[in-house]
């Protein structure tokens, strides 16, 4: 195989880090990533993990929740480890202080992969180069990080947003040897194979639109739908009252539809007579109001769809949104959906939002190996 798998559920860092290792025996890595609870100390974690690969780069960030082959995992660290047969050459760019001036980081990011490649970002072909995206779930940036992103390449860029297991105070990202808060971490992989693509959500499009007609983009904040304080239209489209309102924000979110597919746009919390999401609406922008469905066969189908279209898959690495393991959690299908991945490496982590295009919610956007 040319993409394994391993991971630990010890809470002893060194042990962690060592049973990893020990899970990638006889196994010759070119790259590590990995993803870790918050719960496990991330300075050190990032120093051990380097250490235990040596010059080997080790990448990653912190979650709320981890996945790898068959199993959804809570308190531990995953890794997958991809040969030379599968990635040529990376390289990791750390962007710091992204809440001050992330565009500004992703040109410097982008210099620095311009200078290593030898190439410029506008002439890399999308078949031989892919990218990763990781960042801090707490800074409010990832709009504008995916869209600089998208002004000065086209090439894929696919992540999610680092979690803290839900105490909502600091993620982290890891490279180096080192674990960086507020910002960001970009990989550009020269890959040896196809890499493709999934976007899967559950849900279905209902007959109500809500258009943003008043907003506070900095604040992800809609003042305003149809010209009506925006959780009185909400709650008036689901039919039910204002205080309910905020129990069908999981199940019943927007989306902003492109042709059929949906780019969920989930409610967080009620702000006076406002709704803060957690993701950015324009001003203007028509939402259909979403129905919640299966996960479980929703993801199933995409997979299913997927390996008929390009044949045998080694390598997943899942970026699933907080809110659908929350759902499964309550549902009690945390195994079954573990288990869509039992036949194909996986890792992945419960995101504070998904990356593919631009920042998304209620989303797993996955990043496929053939």
């Amino acid at each position: 195989m040319n993409i394994i798998t391993s991971y630990s559920t010890k809470q002893d860092i060194c042990a962690a880090a060592a049973e990893i290792k020990k899970g990638f025996k006889g196994f010759q890595p070119k790259v590590i990533l990995f993803f870790a609870s918050s719960n496990l100390n991330p300075v050190i974690l990032s120093k051990e993990m380097q250490a235990s690969f040596g010059s080997i780069p080790a990448f990653g960030c912190t979650t709320a929740g981890e996945i790898v082959t068959g199993r959804m995992l809570d308190n531990s660290v995953v890794a997958m480890g991809f040969n030379d047969q599968v990635i040529e050459d990376v390289r990791i760019e750390v962007l710091e202080n992204i809440k001050a001036d992330p565009k500004k980081a992703v040109e410097k990011a982008f210099k620095g992969f311009e200078n290593y490649y030898g190439t410029s970002m506008t002439e890399m072909e999308q078949d031989k180069y892919v990218g990763i995206v990781l960042a801090d779930g707490l800074s409010g940036a990832e709009e504008k990080l995916m869209d600089k992103i998208g002004d000065l390449t086209n090439l894929a860029f696919v992540g999610g947003s680092a979690g803290d297991d839900l105490k909502f105070k600091q993620t982290f990202m890891f490279a180096n040897g080192a674990a960086y808060s507020n910002a960001a971490l970009l990989a550009l992989l020269k890959v040896k194979v196809h890499v493709d693509f999934i976007k899967t959500q559950s849900f279905t499009q209902l007959d109500k639109i809500l258009t943003a007609t008043r907003v506070n983009e900095a604040a992800r904040e809609v003042i305003e739908f149809d010209h009506k304080p925006a959780i009185e239209a909400y709650a008036s489209a689901i039919g039910t009252t204002v205080d309910k309102a905020p129990e069908y924000f999981m199940i019943n979110p927007v989306g902003l539809m492109v042709g059929d597919d949906p780019f969920v746009r989930s409610p967080q919390q009620v702000k006076g007579k406002s709704i803060v999401f957690y993701c950015n609406v324009s001003e203007g922008t028509e939402l259909v109001l979403l129905k919640g469905g299966d996960i479980i066969g929703s993801t199933k189908s995409a997979l299913d769809a997927k390996k008929k279209e390009i044949g045998p898959i080694s390598g997943i690495i899942n970026f699933n949104c907080i809110l659908r393991t929350l759902e499964l959690k309550q549902e009690n299908k945390l195994d079954a959906y573990g288990k869509l991945f039992a036949d194909v490496p996986t890792i992945g982590f419960s995101t504070y939002g998904e990356e593919m295009v631009g920042h998304i919610n209620q989303t797993a956007s996955m990043l496929i190996f053939k």
